[in-house]
């Protein structure tokens, strides 16, 4: 009984080996084809870059170059050294610093107008069950009470 796995004769035999020789050669010319065309796109890019890179710096000099540019930011800094001096000049105005003085007053008079609000809200949601008033002049107002976690307890 023969396998029909192997072949029959040397002809058989012969022909296998020319098959697998064929498909080699075959598979080194399109690993050789393959590799050709990676190192051409690979040189394309490699020029690209430089061209690129050259590109940018021709670019760069012809606004580093340009006298009137050069003159406008010049001004540009001069204006601004300007505009500093003078806000540190108005800073020392008394009214100014009376100003200054007074809306830090206001913040902090702000701040705990708000956190007296937000208690008294609170109260009357507990109160009432409810996030809304009537005020005085027949208006009602809506509220929303929200909670927060000021701190992570420390474990000590």
């Amino acid at each position: 009984m023969n396998n029909q796995n192997q072949p029959q004769n040397s002809q058989d035999l012969a022909d296998q080996a020319l098959d697998e020789s064929q498909r080699s050669d075959q598979f080194a010319e399109t690993l050789q084809s393959l590799e050709h065309v990676i190192e051409r796109n690979a040189n394309q890019l490699s020029e690209m870059k430089e061209e690129l890179k050259k590109r940018r710096q021709m670019l760069k000099n012809y606004f580093e170059n340009d006298v009137q540019l050069a003159e406008a930011e010049e001004q540009a800094v001069e204006f601004k050294n300007q505009v500093k001096e003078r806000k540190a000049g108005l800073q020392l105005e008394p009214q100014v610093v009376d100003l200054q003085v007074k809306i830090k007053e206001l913040r902090e008079r702000q701040k705990e107008t708000q956190e007296t609000l937000s208690n008294h809200l609170v109260n009357h949601h507990r109160m009432t069950n409810s996030t809304s008033f009537d005020t005085s002049d027949g208006d009602q107002w809506e509220y929303q009470v929200q909670a927060k976690i000021k701190a992570k307890p420390k474990r000590g």
